[in-house]
């Protein structure tokens, strides 16, 4: 359970980041192209000694990981899209309840982790996404300045602005689908490819090369535009976030390696414990108030846990 609680914690400090960049005037868009770097090279310095990184291009979970680390910024940019036309609210319930997608995969599909899941655990489950709605559900605000949420692994940017109908209605479900079939890759390629903790780290990192490429094409493509200036904020800011978004990833990875890769008791048990320490940490740092329907969504998280790792938490 160790990995699973500083995963946890890791992602929280993610969130945190994100609560104090515009209090200290950080481009969030830089910060998180920046952000990538300071991954690579913190994963780096973790490689065991006597390790070297490379990339093959002629392994196929290299373009897998390649190919997901694409994924990652293309994903925070549909988040940032979302958020903008149709609000926190629709985007953020997208996000959390993506968590049924790898659930699924991880039960019907892979059929891992060594474990069969009784009515109890099919309870937590339910509870688990009825909990996620609840407790990230805010009533919307009609003048709209907000952040995306962050996913398992990942990093989320800022956008404001009048909401608009038509396709648009169409983004959310593309943020669920998006997050739902990033995290179910990540299961994949964890069961598939990495048969250790020191394949975790290589393939962690070409994972981040791939959201490094996109992301500083992007942002060269913005400066071209002059939509872009860069700012030294967002190079400090890019490693106060760097840092735990890699521990974060990384041990997930290893949390979601110790259960066999079993998705189905892993990804519920990451988003509820994010909402329950991040919710802790709104109200006691920024003063957050929680409606009736967050209280509620919270003490369900509370049992969702309970009954889905009711048989790990008797042997402990």
């Amino acid at each position: 359970m160790l990995f699973l609680v500083l995963s946890v914690l890791l992602s929280v400090v993610l969130l945190l980041n994100f609560r104090l960049f515009p209090h200290y005037d950080v481009n969030t868009f830089q910060a998180i192209v920046f952000n990538y770097p300071v991954c690579f090279l913190t994963g780096y310095l973790l490689l065991p000694a006597g390790q070297s990184f490379s990339v093959d291009f002629g392994q196929t979970w290299t373009w897998l990981a390649f190919g997901l680390g694409v994924g990652f910024i293309l994903t925070f940019m549909l988040s940032g899209a979302s958020t903008q036309r149709m609000g926190i609210t629709a985007t953020s319930l997208a996000n959390n309840l993506s968590l049924v997608i790898p659930v699924c995969f991880s039960l019907f599909v892979f059929q891992t982790g060594g474990k069969s899941f009784d009515a109890l655990n099919y309870l937590g489950l339910f509870l688990a996404v009825v909990a996620v709605g609840l407790s990230t559900y805010k009533k919307e605000p009609t003048d709209l300045s907000i952040e995306t949420p962050v996913p398992a692994g990942g990093v989320a940017s800022s956008a404001a602005g009048p909401r608009r109908v038509g396709l648009t209605v169409l983004l959310p479900v593309a943020v669920f689908l998006f997050y739902g079939a990033t995290n179910t890759m990540i299961n994949y390629m964890n069961i598939r490819y990495i048969p250790s903790a020191d394949k975790t780290i290589v393939v962690t990192l070409t994972m981040v090369l791939g959201a490094i490429v996109t992301g500083l094409l992007m942002l060269l493509v913005r400066v071209i535009q002059g939509k872009e200036a860069i700012q030294a904020r967002s190079l400090v800011g890019a490693v106060t976030l760097g840092v735990p978004n890699f521990l974060s990833f990384y041990t997930l990875l290893l949390t979601l390696s110790q259960f066999g890769g079993n998705g189905a008791f892993v990804y519920p048990l990451y988003n509820i414990g994010v909402i329950l320490v991040a919710a802790l940490m709104a109200v006691l740092f920024f003063r957050e108030k929680l409606s009736t329907a967050n209280k509620i969504g919270l003490g369900l998280a509370v049992l969702a846990i309970g009954l889905i790792s009711w048989q790990e938490l008797l042997a402990i």
